[in-house]
């Protein structure tokens, strides 16, 4: 059973979650919809997977636990696990990402820039739905392999904010944006 997928989705879950958050020692814990452990483990018998994974990630991650929560599983990481995430490098471009989505008063070209001082091979596409303005990825999965999805939403003082979420390439497709 391969679970290197898994392991790199948690890795980068955890990443973005620190950098977002800071980072203070604790254990993480992310939550799964069966859907999309399916496609990480690429697996129907995702809790056979689960109780083989944290014996083959504890050197790195520490001790992993997960229980069943409704509709998918909640998995704990650690803080072995998210001190060793917190210490890892190669992630320049999550890391301005992050840092210029988190200002007020920016607007989806900063975010464009961004993507586009990383590659020449972004895509983006203007979505027109209640979910989000903006769809924006790495056409090559490099330097990072999720779909953003932008939203840019209108404060009072006239300033705008953008918020995001990330996908997997077959979450995103399996939500039909």
């Amino acid at each position: 059973m391969n679970f290197e997928r898994l392991e790199k989705n948690i890795t980068d879950n955890i990443k973005e979650a620190l950098l977002k958050l800071g980072y203070d020692n604790r254990p993480i814990s992310l939550n799964y919809t069966e859907s999309s452990l399916k496609n990480l483990l690429r697996t129907d018998d995702i809790k056979n997977a689960l109780g083989k994974f944290p014996e083959t990630v504890r050197d790195t991650f520490g001790d992993v636990t997960f229980h069943e929560i409704k509709g998918g599983y909640c998995l704990t990481v650690s803080a072995v696990g998210t001190s060793y995430i917190n210490n890892l490098s190669g992630y320049e471009f999550l890391t301005e990402f992050i840092n210029t989505v988190r200002n007020h008063g920016i607007s989806a070209k900063d975010i464009i820039s961004v993507f586009e001082k990383y590659s020449d091979n972004v895509i983006i596409e203007e979505k027109y739905n209640d979910e989000f303005n903006y769809l924006i990825y790495f056409a090559d999965g490099i330097p990072d392999e999720y779909m953003y999805c932008l939203a840019v939403e209108e404060e009072i003082d006239g300033h705008f904010h953008i918020t995001y979420h990330r996908f997997t390439r077959e979450d995103y497709e399996e939500l039909g944006f």
